[in-house]
């Protein structure tokens, strides 16, 4: 489905907000949602379900309080004695032994860059922060040629490898892994996983707007999402989704870039080129069984452009929606299954 929208072009081009739901305070309502909210991972996150009471906050607070803390000291490259940041202190060849959850993570991210021929790269975190847009902090002016052709030298997927029974983790080169495209994904599956086992059925759980939900709110109705029309100057709906029993993430480049000489550089760097993406894909939306799958084949999709993503998504039957910048307009883009979602 190919769509057009003549609206000014600016940076926030897609958000995900929750629509018919409550608000960030802790809360029980008459619409029989409990809810509480926290800062984590540089974000906030809210945990919402369908109860007749909130007996189960205390208990469930306490276990996601712990849960996101470890999933941060596993995988964090901004705390400096994470698994993952001594990892990336290691010299090339070393072996490092590791957690069963950041061999889980960094396990799934393998499978997904050879699936994407290379286009997911959680090995690409010496280019993110040659670029400025990594824990060294932002830069204003682009690197030299000569500084993106010396550091592709440590990127690649392959370079990296995993050992099981025990989980560890090899580097065969100078490797610097960056887990910010799937890390949060897999912390909102986290989240999945305590409400599942406090026997809570239906539940929606997010972190920075990647999301999971399960079941249906009250009324038994499907969890209501809300996709942002990319408008100047006012919040305004675009798509409303309809969903149960899945993940969600989006990726973009209207965020997080810097600008010099005219020229905008989005975070979304290239493992091929060692660049910022140059395509016209704006933003993508991607709804998978898992969030840390939608949050890392959405990143995915960024590499790829609007035309390939499209028809990875087609071909591998993933429920994906594009946005993509025209001259004066945006083009909306979306799969069959991703259609079937929307509230008409």
């Amino acid at each position: 489905m190919d769509t057009r929208i003549r609206v000014p072009k600016w940076p926030a081009a897609l958000l995900l907000a929750f629509l018919f739901l409550l608000g960030c305070a802790e809360q029980k309502q008459n619409s029989d949602i409990v809810s509480f909210s926290g800062v984590t991972m540089g974000t906030t996150f809210t945990v919402k379900w369908v109860d007749s009471s909130d007996a189960k906050m205390p208990g469930i607070r306490e276990e996601v309080t712990k849960a996101l803390l470890d999933v941060n000291q596993a995988m964090s490259t901004y705390i400096a004695d994470s698994e993952l940041s001594q990892f990336n202190q290691l010299p090339a060849k070393s072996e490092f032994s590791i957690s069963e959850a950041l061999f889980f993570v960094l396990n799934l991210a393998q499978n997904i860059s050879y699936k994407t021929a290379g286009a997911f790269d959680v090995t690409v975190g010496p280019l993110v922060n040659l670029w400025g847009f990594g824990p060294d902090g932002r830069v204003i002016k682009a690197p030299a040629e000569a500084e993106v052709t010396l550091l592709k030298q440590r990127v690649g997927f392959e370079k990296l490898l995993l050992k099981a029974d025990p989980a560890r983790a090899k580097k065969t080169a100078d490797l610097y892994v960056d887990l910010s495209a799937i890390a949060k994904g897999y912390g909102v599956d986290i989240l999945a996983d305590i409400m599942n086992k406090n026997h809570i059925d239906n539940f929606l759980v997010e972190i920075g707007g990647e999301l999971r939900a399960q079941g249906t709110k009250p009324g038994n109705e499907d969890w209501k999402i809300a996709v942002e029309s990319p408008v100047s100057g006012e919040r305004k709906v675009q798509k409303v989704l309809s969903i149960s029993n899945t993940g969600i993430a989006t990726s973009g480049e209207y965020r997080n870039y810097f600008e010099e000489n005219g020229v905008r550089y989005s975070h979304t760097i290239n493992p091929e080129t060692g660049k910022p993406i140059t395509h016209k894909l704006a933003s993508v939306t991607v709804l998978m069984a898992t969030c840390a799958e939608a949050d890392a084949m959405a990143t995915a999709f960024m590499v790829m452009g609007e035309d390939r993503a499209y028809d990875f998504a087609v071909k591998h039957n993933i429920d994906a929606f594009f946005i993509v910048k025209s001259d004066d307009y945006f083009i909306e883009k979306m799969t069959p299954g991703f259609e079937k979602r929307l509230v008409k």
